[in-house]
């Protein structure tokens, strides 16, 4: 038996010396493990709970190559519970009722718990996240799922609300640097039997290049490492061009809703806010990820209406206008109407003074009594309306001078617009303000203010 156990530890040996680079430099300690410091610094509660051995069931929640995995496993490694993976993307609900069958056992035998990792719970569906419940509720499992995606929106409630939600963070470019160096230098598990020189330039492209992705930058360098020839005295020089190599194109396509739902946000608000800039670059990263440039023109036609409105009433028509034009030449060049109609709107003056009024008008029909429409008011176009009063009394204002005449069109008097006098909202302001004043001052008994 000693001899097959030798040769089995060898084999696993091997198969680990041949494992990428990202994998065989996962941490075995928190000395090792880098970034999550909201989390897993001196004295945060995550880290207390794991050294203590007494996590609670978790929903590991981040972007990829955050640390999420590799923190599961840390818990793993602290915990004393029997621990079991899975990987949402393999496995059923035939593996889950196994899983769960064998540590209700060990719980009957030893009182053990078991830890159950599953990598990318998101992509279990209902029937298999519900099988999970039972047992979360109970204590026989302690739960760590890892997901790119909000749990808020992919896990199930029930389930939700039994763990505790754990958003990392991604890692910053002191973490990554701290990876970086460490792969470097790392004699068992890294590239530190390697003569290699990473120069400074080389390690901030990869850096900057993976965005907060540990996994990408270690893959990043082993492929500039075992890529690049050494030279005659067997030193591998990493330099800029050797990074750039090893990290084509960027990959920007989303993960999930939360990125198409977090930009998309970051650009509105950027046009609302009147930053030309960073709505430029919100849509550009839009762009680059392979969004539907019709849904951006749709977006910017409502953002027209509701964040300037009358301010500047050119605004929904050049977003209109922006919204055909992608119809009619496509991308790429679609995004040059785009970037138009996004810069315009980014520094038109502002005004939600529509969007509120639409709102208020609303509340009241859904809140308040639906008021009837006035005889005068109502449609007089077919046989037999004159007999029935329809539309007598009726004031034309087109026979008035300045198409205007005081009259009545709510059985109620309610204000809902009310211009915020921003570009050319002043004017109307200032005429919607004379109406008024001439319609209070038609009635009966009742006198306009005096201006001061």
């Amino acid at each position: 038996m000693g001899l097959f156990k030798d040769h089995a530890s060898a084999q696993g040996n091997k198969a680990e010396a041949s494992a990428p680079l990202a994998w065989r430099m996962r941490p075995r300690d928190f000395s090792e493990y880098a970034g999550q410091d909201h989390l897993l610094g001196p004295g945060c509660f995550l880290r207390r709970a794991i050294e203590a051995d007494r996590v609670a069931s978790l929903i590991l929640y981040g972007p990829p190559g955050c640390g999420k995995t590799a923190l599961a496993h840390l818990i793993a490694d602290y915990s004393q519970s029997v621990f079991t993976d899975l990987n949402a993307v393999t496995s059923g609900i035939a593996e889950i009722r196994q899983v769960i069958s064998n540590a209700r056992k060990t719980k009957e035998h030893s009182g053990q718990k078991t830890l159950v990792l599953i990598d990318e719970i998101h992509r279990f569906n209902k029937v298999q996240q519900s099988a999970l419940l039972p047992d979360v509720e109970r204590g026989t499992i302690t739960l760590v799922g890892a997901s790119t995606q909000n749990p808020f929106f992919s896990i199930i409630p029930a389930l939700s609300s039994r763990s505790q939600i754990v958003e990392l963070k991604p890692l910053s470019s002191e973490a990554l640097l701290f990876l970086l160096n460490r792969a470097i230098s790392d004699l068992e598990r890294g590239l530190g039997k390697m003569k290699l020189i990473v120069t400074p330039e080389a390690g901030t492209h990869l850096i900057e290049t993976t965005e907060g992705d540990a996994r990408k930058l270690l893959n990043a360098l082993e492929i500039a490492s075992v890529s690049t020839p050494p030279d005659a005295e067997g030193v591998v020089h990493v330099d800029r061009a050797a990074a750039e190599a090893s990290i084509q194109k960027k990959s920007l396509v989303y993960e999930n809703k939360d990125d198409h739902y977090d930009t998309i946000s970051a650009f509105i608000k950027s046009i609302r806010g009147s930053d030309p800039d960073a709505a430029v670059y919100w849509l550009s990263k839009m762009i680059y990820a392979g969004e539907d440039p019709l849904f951006i023109a749709r977006r910017l036609i409502v953002s027209a209406s509701e964040d300037i409105g009358n301010a500047d009433p050119d605004a929904l028509g050049l977003a209109v206008s922006a919204h055909q034009a992608i119809e009619a030449v496509g991308m790429p060049e679609g995004r040059i109407p785009l970037a138009q109609a996004v810069t315009y709107l980014a520094t038109a003056p502002k005004s939600n003074a529509a969007c509120l009024a639409i709102e208020a008008a609303l509340n009241e029909v859904e809140s308040g009594r639906v008021m009837a429409v006035p005889p005068y008011l109502k449609d007089a176009h077919y046989r037999g309306a004159k007999g029935m009063d329809r539309g007598k009394g009726y004031l034309y204002p087109h026979d008035h001078p300045g198409h205007f005449v005081p009259q009545d069109y709510l059985p109620e008097a309610r204000v809902f617009y009310r211009p915020d006098k921003q570009g050319r909202e002043e004017a109307i302001a200032a005429r919607l303000a004379e109406w008024r004043k001439i319609r209070l001052a038609s009635k009966p008994g009742v006198s306009p203010k005096k201006k001061d």
